[in-house]
């Protein structure tokens, strides 16, 4: 288990490993309940322990520890800037639990983010948030983040992404 020290009491980051599953998908859940998205979760443990710990993993997870009890994650992975030519890091999920809140796991687990971007030479770090969650909005705004107006996230997914699949002709 790699541990990764903060200079908060009590907690420490450390990198995911394929027993943590149980606690990641319990985190995930937690997460779609409180951005009231639970009806689109279909994660399981074997499809999660299939794409982050599998042959190829897809994405990485750190998860912070308070009182060596998992209390909250960041689930992240690279994506790729054209304009700067350079690889970025995307945070998928970012979550502390409810009771956890104000311990500044979260400060810890997103500045250790940065930190790992800088040292991965990435061009960037980005997230999305949802527009009602002001907390979140906040939060990010007071670590430097900038919000992108001028931006909308498209997404494809289902019936409308094996849609647009076969719009693509077969050989």
């Amino acid at each position: 288990m790699s541990l990764i020290s903060t200079s908060l009491p009590d907690v420490q980051l450390r990198l995911a490993q394929a027993t943590d599953v149980p606690v990641i998908l319990s985190f995930i859940r937690q997460l779609a309940e409180y951005e009231k998205l639970s009806h689109q979760v279909v994660a399981t443990e074997q499809s999660l322990t299939d794409t982050l710990f599998g042959a190829k993993a897809y994405a990485e997870v750190v998860i912070a520890e308070h009182q060596g009890q998992p209390a909250g994650f960041a689930l992240f992975f690279h994506n790729y800037s054209t304009f700067l030519a350079k690889p970025g890091l995307y945070l998928e999920d970012l979550f502390v639990a409810p009771d956890k809140r104000g311990l500044g796991l979260g400060k810890a687990l997103i500045t250790y983010l940065a930190r790992l971007a800088v040292e991965r030479d990435c061009g960037r770090m980005e997230w999305s948030v949802l527009d009602w969650n002001q907390p979140a909005i906040d939060f990010y705004q007071s670590l430097g983040a900038s919000m992108l107006d001028d931006w909308r996230i498209n997404r494809v997914t289902g019936d409308s992404l094996m849609q647009m699949a076969a719009l693509f002709p077969k050989a």
